[in-house]
């Protein structure tokens, strides 16, 4: 085994321990939920077994991130049993891209069927605005390494990983019909991943343009490729928390995204909370 591998069986074997200790041991999630910056008051709506901070893992990456809680949430969303990550970690915060994704890879191995991720992102698209909630159609890195780089860990996936549908077409279809029923505006479009820590320039912010991208941010992608490899079915949804670098007078500022989230937050958490148990039929 690789390192990469090894390290995340002793994550694995790790989180096992402490499940033994809370006698939860029974817990299989189905669906695996990152909450990115500002959205982690949804974590309110599960009906919790157990917390996990990440920080009691052994060798698990810790998140930096003012928004981020940095802890694992497992209970049920209704009848749905899920694992929910309160705060990612990112890759501008120094960490190798393996570090990024493991725990990613360590939901799975729990027993996780299902990724839905979410993020922050800025609007690309000039038809979006602060506040708007769009689903991942489809993605692209930009400078962001791909986390599969390096031996193949075979006992996760292939070597050669299609990708040509990352994003599950009945969870887009699900994300839609939900939306529509409860009267939520829903955008949709491309997400693009960048490195940061810094904002794009206006200069990059074109050049996504171009490429045909609709919203940018730090994140998400290389979980995405990371969960495709294992055989995950995925699906996304960023909250457009400003409009991006250029395309207005105002300079960008994480609280801007955190306000921006806030904004969100009630149709954000209504349309998660109910995408999520529609799941359970999944």
């Amino acid at each position: 085994m690789g390192q990469v591998y090894e390290k995340l069986q002793r994550c694995y074997e790790n989180v096992r321990l402490r499940m033994e200790e809370m006698h939860s041991t029974d817990f299989v999630p189905k669906v695996a939920i990152v909450l990115g910056s500002g959205l982690g008051d949804f974590a309110e709506t599960i009906r919790v077994e157990y917390e996990l901070p990440y920080g009691e893992i052994e060798g698990f990456p810790v998140s930096t991130v003012p928004g981020h809680a940095g802890k694992f949430i497992f209970g049920y969303v209704g009848e749905v049993p899920v694992a929910c990550m309160k705060g990612r970690v990112h890759y501008y915060e120094g960490y190798p891209i393996s570090d990024v994704v493991l725990p990613i890879r360590l939901l799975k191995l729990m027993g996780a069927e299902i990724l839905f991720l979410t993020n922050a992102a800025g609007g690309v698209n000039p038809s979006f605005q602060a506040g708007d909630l769009m689903m991942i159609r489809d993605h692209i890195a930009v400078f962001a390494p791909n986390p599969l780089i390096g031996p193949n860990i075979d006992e996760l996936g292939t070597r050669f990983p299609d990708m040509s549908e990352v994003y599950d077409k009945e969870l887009q279809k699900l994300i839609r019909r939900t939306a529509r029923e409860h009267h939520i505006f829903l955008q949709e479009g491309v997400y693009t991943q960048l490195t940061g820590p810094s904002y794009e320039s206006p200069a990059e912010i074109r050049m996504l343009r171009l490429m045909g991208c609709d919203a940018v941010g730090m994140s998400t992608v290389a979980e995405a490729i990371a969960a495709n490899h294992m055989g995950m079915k995925i699906c996304g949804i960023s909250c457009i928390s400003n409009l991006a670098a250029g395309m207005t007078a105002s300079p960008l500022s994480h609280k801007e995204v955190q306000e921006a989230a806030d904004m969100a937050a009630p149709h954000f958490k209504k349309l998660v909370t109910e995408v999520v148990q529609g799941m359970g039929a999944v």
